[in-house]
């Protein structure tokens, strides 16, 4: 099939410009001047107040299946994804049964995944204690990388590594040249901080006191120190507490081969807003004050934090416990994954950012770091033609009910929010127009 899909307002690698992009077979061939087009192949136009802009790519997704598919499932998660601009996500090794972390569970991923997605997707593996004999298979069957947690996970089948456990997978991460990307919390300040909390349980002050930056800080620096030891690739995944930036930087600035990325609801919401109760906010590292919000966005302004992920973690509204408000029963994650584009933008166009620094966030960024940034993330030839229109001036009310996620509990409910998406191709096809997603799941297993 060939195509072409032009707009006076196209997000190419380096500059917003009238372009026109010609498409054979689903990969985008060259980008030519906007009037530069052939009668005779079919023409799709972006209107004036559209953005023609590289489908996102999302790194960091619980889709929760096989096991729990009714927290999500690749069907939902995928519909939520196409719907919101996403045309690449990576699904996390945890809260599904089995996890994966062995190829028997990757295996068991993939077959739950197979004609179940609207968009391609990759799968990032796990390391657990005692899992290390299985790292170089699953590398060999196609994972992204691997992620830890450093804290309790929440799922007994995934459970934490200490610094012992690290000092043993490392090395052979270093080996396989392969990337960790870590859930950075210690238990040990948790613990503390946890045992002195007086107030009421549906007092969001009393959970975001149980979390304390310290907990983060501290888990950064062993990182840190662990990979300059062993010269292993680590990635910080939903950093939350902006006192970290500086750590970074400076181990950035001495060779440390660490990156971090960070999420809408860190970067939108902050702790000082949100009412007793009012759980469907509750995440693990939890959402921090305002301050705390804006030396974030300086984080990324400094390219210290490298991308923005979703960290899209939905359950059963059931989970969240509204009947009682306890935010330490309640499952700890937002569901986002429809809403990245928006709410990144809404609070980047207030503080100056630009269309390029949205798609290195959202798209370019998040491709590079799974290596798929030769095929997915940017406007480029030889890529996949995955494409997004949106109007970066349209304001819009979010309405939970109408998210194409499985369970519709989300603390955006009713925000105002700008930048709507207008239509999804996946491979030069359209998938969303707008109102609802279209044609099957004709999603890719990208399996490097």
């Amino acid at each position: 099939m060939n195509l072409i899909i032009r707009g006076r307002s196209v997000v190419l690698p380096q500059r917003v410009a009238p372009a026109a992009i010609h498409i054979q077979n689903g990969v985008i061939t060259e980008i030519t001047n906007y009037d530069h087009i052939d009668p005779a192949i079919t023409l799709i136009e972006a209107d004036e107040s559209e953005v023609v802009m590289a489908g996102l790519v999302d790194t960091h997704v619980h889709i929760n299946s096989p096991g729990r598919t009714e927290w999500e499932g690749f069907a939902t998660a995928t519909r939520a994804a196409a719907a919101g601009g996403t045309t690449t996500l990576i699904d996390m090794p945890l809260n599904s049964i089995p996890p994966t972390t062995t190829v028997e569970g990757l295996k068991a991923k993939l077959a739950a995944a197979q004609d179940n997605c609207f968009v391609d997707v990759g799968f990032w593996a796990g390391v657990v204690p005692g899992n290390v004999k299985a790292l170089a298979d699953l590398k060999r069957h196609g994972v992204v990388g691997f992620k830890c947690f450093l804290v309790p996970s929440g799922v007994d089948e995934f459970p934490n590594v200490s610094e012992a456990d690290l000092r043993i997978a490392m090395p052979e991460l270093a080996r396989l040249d392969a990337l960790l990307i870590v859930h950075a919390e210690l238990p040990g300040p948790i613990d503390k901080a946890s045992a002195q909390i007086s107030s009421p349980t549906s007092n969001y002050d009393g959970f975001l006191q149980s979390r304390p930056r310290s907990a983060e800080n501290l888990a950064i620096e062993l990182m840190i120190k662990l990979s300059e030891e062993f010269k292993t690739r680590v990635h910080i995944v939903h950093l939350s507490s902006a006192d970290a930036v500086p750590l970074l930087r400076r181990a950035r600035h001495s060779g440390v081969a660490i990156s971090a990325e960070t999420c809408p609801h860190y970067l939108h919401l902050f702790a000082e807003e949100i009412p007793a109760g009012a759980t469907e906010y509750k995440c693990c590292p939890p959402i921090r004050e305002q301050g705390n919000r804006e030396a974030l966005w300086d984080g990324l302004r400094d390219a210290v934090i490298d991308l923005i992920v979703s960290d899209h973690s939905p359950c059963p509204t059931s989970m969240k416990v509204k009947e009682t408000g306890d935010f330490f029963a309640a499952w700890g994650g937002i569901a986002s994954l429809q809403l990245r584009l928006p709410i990144v933008w809404t609070e980047a166009r207030r503080r100056g950012f630009t269309l390029l620094d949205l798609a290195k966030w959202l798209s370019f960024a998040p491709a590079n770091q799974v290596n798929l940034q030769h095929r997915k993330g940017s406007i480029a030839a030889g890529n996949d033609a995955d494409l997004i229109f949106w109007n970066p001036d349209a304001e819009f009310t979010v309405e939970a009910d109408r998210l194409q996620h499985r369970h519709k509990v989300t603390p955006y409910d009713g925000e105002s929010l700008h930048g709507g998406v207008n239509k999804t191709f996946l491979r030069g096809r359209k998938i969303y127009d707008g109102a609802e997603v279209l044609d099957g799941p004709n999603g890719l297993m990208l399996l490097a």
